[in-house]
């Protein structure tokens, strides 16, 4: 039968170290009593048992010296290389669309020695290459095409005239194609009662957004015609011609 010792007060006979029990022994604190510690100081042992930190409360996030706060206690959902946490605690898919991707620019040397009096569309030496890296991604095209035109122009309906067209093409698909305001085949239309002898350089701009659902090496170019036999047109014999072309994410 265990003992009972029945006192209000445990003091160290000597000193101020008092001890309970001997090592190796357990010290029960039974159900339903309370060890009030609360204006005492702990000192607990440096490994401390395996327990329950459900009780624990203010603790101090500073105060963690090493290691890292697992990703599943930081948010529900997927961690992974293409998520991202969000302010509600959710691991999201990382936002996409409209990321510029890259940038490839192409450029026309100046009084270059192509030219034409054909109605038929021909390549310039405008050209320029891209791989895109996904299929889903856009592309916007930017040309500034410099244009030489020199001839005669022709009477037709009481009026001087002439024009030349621009095409924009991928590979052999064609994208754009310049008009004039009147709906006509070509961009430029002049017109004149004065003389008939055309010397004129010209700048045209063609934007296109281009949505080529592939990951192979695309080219993208530019064609030129003239209205007709009396008049030759060619890139500029001033200033060089650009294409630019951006990758977009969608």
């Amino acid at each position: 039968m265990a003992s009972v010792l029945k006192v209000d007060k445990l003091d160290p006979q000597s000193g101020t170290a008092l001890e309970i029990g001997t090592s190796g022994d357990t010290v029960s604190i039974p159900s339903g009593a309370t060890l009030d510690i609360s204006s005492a100081t702990l000192t607990p042992p440096a490994t401390m048992p395996a327990s329950s930190g459900v009780n624990l409360t203010a603790l101090n996030a500073t105060n963690l010296g090493s290691g890292t706060v697992p990703t599943a206690r930081l948010g529900t959902g997927t961690a992974s290389s293409s998520t991202v946490l969000y302010g509600d605690q959710t691991y999201k898919a990382e936002p996409g669309g409209g990321k510029l991707l890259q940038v490839v620019t192409g450029t026309t040397a100046a009084n270059v020695p192509s030219s034409s009096n054909s109605t038929s569309y021909i390549d310039t030496d405008l050209t320029v290459d891209i791989t895109p890296s996904a299929t889903s991604s856009k592309v916007l095209i930017l040309v500034q095409q410099q244009m030489f035109m020199n001839g005669k122009y022709t009477f037709t309906g009481g009026r001087y005239y002439t024009s030349y067209g621009i095409k924009l093409l991928r590979d052999s698909t064609t994208l754009q194609t310049s008009t004039s305001d009147s709906g006509g085949k070509y961009t430029w239309q002049f017109q004149t009662s004065a003389t008939d002898i055309l010397d004129l350089n010209i700048t045209t701009s063609l934007n296109y957004l281009d949505s080529p659902s592939s990951t192979s090496a695309l080219t993208y170019k530019t064609q030129f015609a003239s209205t007709n036999s009396n008049i030759t047109c060619r890139p500029s014999m001033g200033m060089p011609s650009i294409i630019t072309v951006l990758e977009i994410a969608a």
